[in-house]
């Protein structure tokens, strides 16, 4: 049985790393150091990804230094547009990416249901928390985000967790993204959707909550003093904090949504032994380093510490809700009756 995000439960934790491991042995010889002896990595790369501009720009030279006979050649733009271009192209039949990197777990799963992805171990991912890593090796998490509160000093008392949005203290002063536009929003309505149903949009709309769009249109209605909390990206929060934003980043007693985002290849790749390097150098610790402190992510090497001093993956596993079988095929296969609930729930 293959189980794809984590569920919490020490015996089952414990049965889930031992059969995870019997998997990641099975994968191997399809990848990882028996191709890499084989043949030098060279040609070009393409990466479809939603990672941020500035992000890959970091990343270049290391790739540049590790795979110097490898030219990678960069699709970037938002997670919804990303899914778009790609299933344009699965349908003419001519998918140009050879590798995925954007931050919508749903769009992994689907995929690799329909066999779109080639299996590969990498070395590095050997540390990656069994919880952010396809069972059968089609994908792993790459950089973890995560969606927080935010709230604007001096703006009254801070609310304490995201269902405390719909009570009667935040009338009008709450902003959330928009999840028929934004990917993460998407899948923030996901898990509180799986908690409280159609009631929470209900009680987001009654309570007066602005949906702002995207993360940056968040943020700048906190800021501006618009509303006075809001659902956000934490790297978002802590990157305007370090330019001095008037925030305070708030976890959420009710848990925060933590979002993987994967890495997968491509069974219609080209160049499969430049697409496997190029994974190993993301999930290396300098890449995983890069992510860090360039992005304001989590790493998923758990040797490494989180974002300006935050604690690393394992520590914001212990903050986060818990990814279950049900959230997975909520967003999966319920995605559109999702949008659909909160699309009607601000339409009134």
């Amino acid at each position: 049985m293959r189980i794809p995000l984590p569920l919490r439960g020490f015996g089952f934790a414990l049965a889930l790393v031992l059969l995870c491991a019997c998997r990641i042995e099975s994968a191997a010889p399809s990848g990882g150091a028996a191709v890499s002896q084989a043949a030098t990595p060279s040609g070009e790369v393409w990466v479809y990804t939603s990672m941020y501009r500035h992000v890959l720009d970091a990343l270049e030279p290391l790739l540049k230094e590790r795979l110097p006979g490898v030219q990678v050649h960069w699709y970037q733009a938002g997670s919804e547009k990303v899914a778009s271009r790609l299933e344009a192209e699965r349908a003419a039949g001519a998918v140009r990416a050879d590798v995925l990197m954007t931050s919508d777990p749903f769009l992994y799963e689907r995929l690799a249901r329909d066999g779109a992805f080639l299996r590969y171990a990498s070395v590095n991912a050997l540390r990656i928390p069994r919880t952010l890593m396809d069972l059968d090796a089609r994908y792993a998490a790459v950089r973890l985000s995560t969606m927080v509160l935010v709230h604007r000093v001096g703006a009254g008392v801070a609310p304490k967790s995201f269902a405390a949005l719909v009570d009667g203290s935040w009338q009008g002063k709450a902003a959330i993204g928009d999840p028929l536009t934004s990917g993460t929003a998407f899948t923030w309505a996901v898990f509180m959707h799986a908690r409280r149903g159609d009631a929470y949009f209900a009680g987001l709309r009654q309570k007066g909550a602005v949906v702002a769009g995207g993360n940056a249109a968040v943020l700048q209605k906190v800021e501006s003093g618009e509303v006075d909390v809001g659902v956000l990206l934490l790297e978002n929060a802590l990157a305007a904090k370090a330019k001095g934003s008037p925030i305070e980043i708030v976890w959420p007693e009710d848990g925060a949504v933590v979002i993987p985002g994967p890495v997968g290849l491509f069974a219609t790749t080209r160049n499969a032994v430049a697409a496997k390097a190029l994974v190993d150098v993301l999930l290396s610790p300098e890449g995983q380093r890069i992510i860090v402190e360039k992005g304001d992510m989590h790493a998923v090497d758990p040797r490494l510490g989180g974002p300006r001093g935050e604690p690393g993956v394992e520590g914001l596993l212990g903050r986060a809700q818990a990814w279950s079988p049900k959230v997975l095929e909520q967003g999966l296969l319920r995605g559109g009756d999702i949008k659909e609930a909160f699309s009607r729930a601000f339409a009134r």
